[in-house]
């Protein structure tokens, strides 16, 4: 699969429907803490027009959810959007909620899920060993983490901010702006490659993907 964002295959003609050509659907989760960017990054890449469940904040998530003064909406069930990434392959990504108390929809969310794309800010790292911990307790699937390069983010080397979040060296960490569609489509590319080399790796050894 050729990673460079230019390549995606266009959808058909009309914008809604699927390709002639694309003979696999691969189902995408999209995870992160509370304003990593997860409902940008959709927004940014979807070819058809997302499924959005985006609600105002109001004063009752004060206290109980982290603050954020640019940040005047949420996900409160999930994201939803659609990209062909080749002539042959088409992800559905679904978006999480990112506040702890929505956490137990990730199992349903996930189920069929080749693998989960994490985004992290590293304004607010210690959130996201959480939402790993979280996701290796309810899902056990393949995940690339992504770092969301926010205008004010503090800036480390890949390696470093792996060994902070002591994740295993084939787990794919990148960074991107998920406002910018062809930086956010080689995320998505980093992680199908992953997941699809861990089902063939585990297949080779007879073993469930």
């Amino acid at each position: 699969m050729d990673s460079a964002g230019s390549d995606v295959a266009a959808p058909a003609a009309d914008g809604r429907h699927l390709a002639p050509t694309v003979a696999r659907s691969v189902k995408v989760l999209v995870v992160g803490a509370f304003g990593v960017g997860k409902t940008t990054l959709i927004r940014a890449v979807s070819e058809i027009e997302p499924l959005s469940t985006e609600e105002r904040i109001t004063t009752a998530s004060v206290g109980v959810d982290p603050a954020f003064p640019e940040k005047r909406t949420t996900t409160v069930a999930m994201d939803f959007g659609r990209i062909t990434l080749s002539d042959e392959i088409a992800l559905y990504l679904f978006g999480t909620p990112g506040q702890r108390r929505f956490w137990d929809l990730w199992a349903g969310l996930a189920e069929g899920a080749v693998g989960a794309l994490v985004m992290v800010d590293l304004r607010n790292l210690d959130a996201s060993f959480e939402v790993l911990d979280q996701l290796e307790l309810q899902t056990r699937i393949p995940f690339a983490v992504v770092v969301n390069e926010f205008p004010d983010s503090p800036s480390y080397p890949l390696e470093d901010i792996r060994a902070a979040l002591d994740v295993l060296p084939e787990t794919p960490v990148v960074t991107c702006d998920a406002r910018d569609r062809s930086s956010a489509i080689e995320t998505l590319v980093s992680l199908v490659e992953h997941a699809l080399q861990r089902q063939s790796a585990l297949a080779g050894q007879g073993l469930p993907a």
